[in-house]
């Protein structure tokens, strides 16, 4: 994003505010407004006579529109704390601005506000249909920064003002009035924290012009058509029953053909790397999360406890049990993976062990977290664990860095991004020690500075048990997803006293590595299903080929063909259903199936098939043996 466009977004935010005290209500309470990806969005509270719907937002556009046009100027202001605390509390009366600004004069010296002004002169008609609340109470801000500001505020009305540490334009002449489009209102908890207020959240799409927004609105509406949450129904992929739970995924048999599919491309190459297979149990006891340390540090994403030798009769008959064992739902597979390590003693010449599982978690997402196959409840992870000694640490580390790229490169992905995340050095929530962080850290960096990796650096984003690398890949519509992840662990060799026996014959601490290059496969085939737009390649498709007899007599040569193919390894099926031929047709192309057979007459007599291709919409006609050889 430029600073043009960083600019122009942070400076609708304040007009997209300003619009709706003008239009909704004047005494807002107003919270935070960043800008995003794609524009900005602002969290509101209103009061209940004047709670905002999804048609309100037209008469807010054409406000924001209006004072667009107004030219307004942005004027910067720079205060003391208590300056602005007296502005803040007494003159806007904003008690969630206060909050954060209490917070800022811990980090500055000095808060800093926007303010937006027009001409005096032209204010009764620039303002003429505007509600008389609102110019009442901005009279009051004006008259209170002429009489503290007179230079800055002389001849001039001021028609909003925010706090803000970011640039903006100088004027709102520099924002084309067509650039910019309200989107949707969606609910947020008050900074994040589901304890506090829910508030409203107004979205809107920013751009540099009005080509641009159009351009981005129309790969809007191409998302709108590869959404997965569209798609899963006519791919017949998988479905969430509330029955079953909330957030749980059924895997149809397609997708447990696709990610089978995944599966085994991905285990051989696994295994061609040097990493061996483990299988861990989906529950474990207790104690092995306290030890783990996530029964505290990670309590808040994982179910409630199960008491086992208490059986379901036992506790409906409220008979007691003569013992009793608390046991968790696994939320990650790390713990398990280092008992297989503790199992036996081990050398130096046996490092690297690379461990690895595709291993089902479960996670306490919370309800407004969860998002279809981005963010469910129970997911599988292509977990592996890597224990390193310190000698191949880097070297180690830098081969998993490459085999992430190869699995993403063989899913077409070409734009990734790399952020590495970093610990912040005055933070004391880290469980390894100074010098093993600044080995973790300089080695992370110097495998991307040799690899001539372009990466990010954020810092103070490291987890509690070490640094990482997170790659995040540009899928068909321009939005960035992760997906692969690299991690290294000083929590847990430390909590499970993990060693080696090093050629000294002493015993040594190893290194560990988490790696996730799939992530998590729900997430995964999420990001899939939308950059293939349900038309997954040959090699994926769970049904190949769809073979169609245009009469009754022609199914026993249909059940010839597909058997032939069946022999070849292909995927192939007859639609038997008692749908009109066009249906049956329309049916393959909603279930984007690679190709289409129909058989008849002239094809029986040939032993030949008619073809239709759903990527490409070619058709011919041609031998079976002819087709073969050309797919």
């Amino acid at each position: 994003m430029g600073d043009s466009l960083l600019k122009k977004r942070h400076s609708l935010a304040h007009i997209l505010a300003q619009a709706v005290q003008r239009e909704q209500q004047r005494d807002v309470e107003v919270g935070i407004w960043p800008a995003i990806d794609n524009g900005l969005y602002y969290d509101f509270l209103f009061d209940a006579k004047n709670q905002i719907k999804e048609e309100d937002l037209t008469k807010i556009q054409n406000q924001m529109e209006k004072i667009v046009k107004e030219g307004q100027n942005f004027v910067l202001l720079e205060m003391t704390d208590q300056e602005s605390k007296e502005l803040v509390t007494q003159v806007m009366k904003q008690k969630y601005k206060e909050e954060m600004r209490a917070e800022f004069v811990q980090l500055w010296e000095n808060i800093t506000f926007y303010v937006n002004t027009i001409v005096s002169a032209a204010k009764d008609n620039l303002l003429r249909w505007v509600n008389e609340n609102y110019i009442k109470y901005y009279e009051e801000i004006t008259d209170y920064l002429q009489k503290k500001y007179p230079d800055k505020f002389e001849n001039s009305f001021v028609t909003f003002l925010d706090m803000c540490e970011w640039p903006h334009v100088e004027s709102t002449k520099e924002i084309d009035p067509k650039s910019f489009k309200l989107e949707k209102l969606a609910g947020a908890y008050w900074r994040w924290d589901e304890n506090n207020v829910m508030m409203t959240r107004i979205y809107a799409r920013a751009f540099d012009s009005k080509d641009k927004l159009r351009e981005y609105s129309d790969m809007m509406e191409e998302a709108k058509k590869r959404d997965h949450r569209v798609l899963w129904k006519k791919l017949w992929l998988y479905n969430i029953d509330q029955d079953v739970g909330s957030w749980l995924v059924l895997r149809k048999p397609k997708w447990a053909f696709i990610v089978n599919q995944i599966k085994r491309w991905f285990e051989d190459e696994q295994l061609k790397a040097g990493y061996v297979p483990v299988i861990t149990p989906h529950i474990g006891k207790k104690k092995l999360r306290e030890q783990s340390g996530h029964r505290w540090f990670y309590n808040e994403w994982m179910f409630p406890p199960i008491e086992l030798w208490h059986s379901l009769g036992e506790r409906q008959d409220n008979r007691k049990p003569k013992e009793s064992e608390i046991y968790l739902l696994k939320p990650m597979n790390c713990p398990a993976h280092v008992k297989v390590y503790k199992d036996d003693i081990h050398s130096y010449r046996e490092l690297p062990l690379r461990y690895y599982e595709f291993g089902t978690v479960y996670r306490y997402e919370k309800q407004w977290e969860l998002g279809w196959l981005t963010r469910v409840r129970g997911f599988t992870q292509d977990d592996a664990h890597i224990i390193v000694s310190k000698d191949w640490l880097k070297e180690e580390f830098g081969k998993v860095v490459d085999f992430a790229f190869k699995v993403l490169h063989h899913f077409d992905f070409q734009d990734i991004k790399v952020f590495a995340s970093f610990s912040d050095p005055n933070s004391d929530k880290y469980v390894w020690d100074k010098a093993m962080r600044k080995q973790a850290e300089d080695t992370i960096r110097e495998i991307l500075k040799e690899k001539q990796i372009e990466h990010e650096e954020e810092l103070w984003e490291a987890a509690f048990y070490g640094p990482k690398i997170d790659f995040k890949v540009k899928d068909v519509i321009g939005r960035y997803r992760q997906l692969s992840t690299v991690q290294f662990d000083f929590n847990l060799p430390e909590r499970f006293d993990m060693t080696f026996t090093n050629p000294q014959w002493e015993q040594e601490r190893p290194f560990m590595i988490h790696r996730a290059l799939l992530g998590s496969l729900e997430r995964f085939m999420g990001v899939l299903i939308e950059n293939y737009a349900g038309a997954f390649p040959m090699w994926l498709a769970p049904e190949q080929i769809r073979i169609i007899a245009v009469a009754d007599k022609f199914e026993n040569y249909a059940q010839k063909v597909k058997e032939e193919l069946n022999s070849l390894w292909y995927r192939a099926s007859i639609d038997y259903s008692n749908d009109s031929f066009s249906k049956k047709i329309r049916n393959w192309e909603i279930e984007k199936i690679p190709y289409l057979f129909i058989v008849w007459e002239k094809e029986e007599s040939e032993n030949s098939v008619s073809w239709r291709s759903y990527k490409t919409k070619e058709q011919g006609t041609w031998s079976l043996e002819e087709f073969i050889k050309i797919i």
